[in-house]
């Protein structure tokens, strides 16, 4: 089997550095290191290693993120620095403990070959990070929407009210280092490796490495007394922050909205946002740091409100021509009212219940029954928190038996003059998706492909809840129970499903290389694995065909059943 360093240099799989530039190479899906994480995949890679998604066998194979700590420089000294700077860095995020930010397990060095490597155990968090949930946005043609920034500046910003309440500075904040957590669609703050901790007698913190070209922080996102100097402060964060606003807002990269020639952001021209939110960021983006805000709390004062409380979970808003709005599993906070605000409840109730499920992506339709089933839970579940709490208090005295309640589901929905054998619930067909574990976006854009392709007279206009898209309704629901039942018929593993949606062609090349080596099992070459693979998939996915699949759906599942086949082999 062949391997390849980041610069693409082939080197046999037996290396563990490579033999033209002496970078340490990826680790390789089933290694196990230190007797006890399992490779899976690599999940990103930067100047001081890379990050793969292991399997823990001492938890009962839990999923973790194992960091490796290889970092590309040659001279002793440097080198010596660069483990002070992880052993910092692994200190630091002991010191760290929120729920936007993933949590620190263990630290350990192993020996790989005939050198020693360094490795941080954290949580691995499910979810797109924004770059993907940005690409996603622009192969339909849109950006996220200046609304959902501002959201997510509300959410991510008390993160960095913890961090620098600790004089910790990130020093890496970007895209691709926020994902949208599918457990409670909230943004959480990830790769803390150009973390930095401040010194109490230092408004900065400056690497001894600044001078050997290793600075941290991404060109564009990082502000010039970092990139240049190696000088960090709290306002470094903020800097970075607008600029990833302005990138999710515009769509474009750093270089297309700031004229480096006259050192000016493209207001009005490249970036067009509304006046309160442009004088927020251009306070944040100020080249001086003294000029910046010092404070998180400064800049959320200054924002404009949040269309969802901040202290609620954040869901993405769904892009306005997306032919089908799909549900996101529904989150409801439901916090035990003390006895005054719980005799005025129902006050205003159903307006901010309301306002609330009009933020989540759920098509117009089913908002009603939603509106009645987040009003009856929260009533139940409140209800049922007091009469605990009351048979707390006596259950000293006598017994109490506290009664079962059932939270009830959303009502499927009779449509008017559908057969009620038929009729299906949305929320039902993605509560399968959930238990299926696959991305719910990746599900939606396959059905969209597949009811939109026997439906071009539509040419791909959005389903309403008027009664003339009833019989629209119950065909695309139709179509997605039919992919339901294909997908669950291919019994993908656990990892398989989790990747669908991020399978690229490096997948299959890596395949092809396992094949030529005479390392693909039963499989001698990649072309009887994908006869192999078609022939599970054909059957289940008819009329798709070979050489023509979608790379954003039926590609992806080709891409897991193969993937399977591989492991299986």
């Amino acid at each position: 089997m062949q391997v390849y360093c980041s610069q693409q240099h082939i080197n046999n799989d037996n290396h563990h550095f490579c033999i033209h530039c002496g970078e340490a190479l990826p680790l390789t899906a089933g290694q196990v290191i230190d007797h006890r994480y399992e490779i899976a995949r690599i999940l990103g890679q930067g100047g001081f290693g890379r990050s793969y998604l292991a399997i823990d066998r001492q938890k009962s194979r839990k999923t973790c993120v194992l960091k490796e700590f290889a970092p590309q420089v040659v001279k002793p000294q440097d080198l010596q620095k660069a483990k002070e700077l992880f052993q910092r860095e692994a200190s630091v995020l002991e010191k760290i403990q929120h729920r936007q930010i993933p949590h620190f397990h263990s630290s350990f060095q192993a020996k790989i070959g005939t050198k020693d490597f360094f490795f941080l155990v954290q949580d691995y968090i499910e979810g797109d990070n924004y770059d993907q949930l940005l690409t996603q946005r622009q192969n339909q043609g849109k950006s996220f929407s200046e609304e959902e920034v501002i959201n997510l500046l509300h959410n991510i910003l008390p993160v960095l009210t913890y961090i620098h309440g600790l004089d910790i500075v990130h020093r890496d904040i970007s895209p691709d280092n926020l994902i949208l957590s599918q457990s409670d669609n909230l943004p959480v703050l990830i790769d803390f490796g150009g973390v930095k901790q401040l010194p109490a007698d230092q408004g900065f913190w400056r690497t001894q490495l600044a001078g050997n070209g290793t600075l941290l922080g991404k060109k564009g996102y990082a502000p010039e007394e970092q990139l240049l100097q190696g000088k960090v402060y709290k306002s470094s964060d903020f800097y970075s922050l607008a600029v990833t606003a302005l990138v999710l807002i515009t769509g474009k990269q750093p270089n297309l909205l700031y004229n480096s020639y006259n050192g000016v952001w493209l207001w009005g021209q490249e970036i067009k946002v509304s006046p309160k939110l442009e004088a927020v960021l251009r306070k944040m983006l100020a080249y001086k740091p003294s000029d910046r805000y010092q404070k998180a709390e400064q800049i959320i004062k200054d924002l404009p409100r949040p269309s969802i409380s901040p202290s609620r979970p954040q869901t993405m808003q769904t892009p306005s021509n997306n032919p089908n709005p799909y549900i996101t599993k529904l989150r409801t906070e439901v916090v035990a009212p003390g006895i005054k605000r719980a005799r005025n409840l129902g006050n205003g109730v159903h307006n901010k219940t309301t306002l609330f499920v009009q933020q989540i992506p759920m098509p117009v339709w089913l908002r009603p029954f939603t509106v009645s089933f987040i009003m009856t839970t929260g009533m139940l579940l409140t209800g049922a928190g007091m009469f605990a709490l009351g048979n707390f208090a006596v259950k000293g005295i006598t017994s109490i038996t506290v009664p079962q309640i059932e939270v009830p589901k959303i009502p499927s929905i009779n449509h008017p003059g559908g057969n009620k054998n038929n009729n299906r619930s949305i929320q039902q067909v993605f509560s399968r998706v959930q238990q299926l574990g696959i991305s719910s976006v990746f599900f939606t854009n396959t059905v969209n492909e597949i009811f939109y392709a026997q439906k071009p007279e539509l040419n791909k206009r959005q389903l309403t809840d008027k009664p003339e898209d009833t019989a629209l309704r119950e065909q695309w629901n139709h179509l997605a129970d039919q992919l339901l039942n294909s997908l669950e018929k291919v019994n993908l593993s656990t990892i398989a499903k989790k990747k669908i949606g991020s399978y690229s062609q490096q997948d299959s090349q890596r395949w092809e290389q396992l094949a030529k080596t005479g390392k693909l099992g039963k499989y001698r070459s990649f072309q009887d694995l994908r006869a192999d693979t078609y022939q599970t998939f054909e059957p289940l996915f008819p009329g798709q065909k070979r050489g023509k699949l979608n790379r954003q759906t039926f590609l992806q599942i080709w891409y897991a059943i193969a993937s399977d086949k591989v492991e299986n082999k």
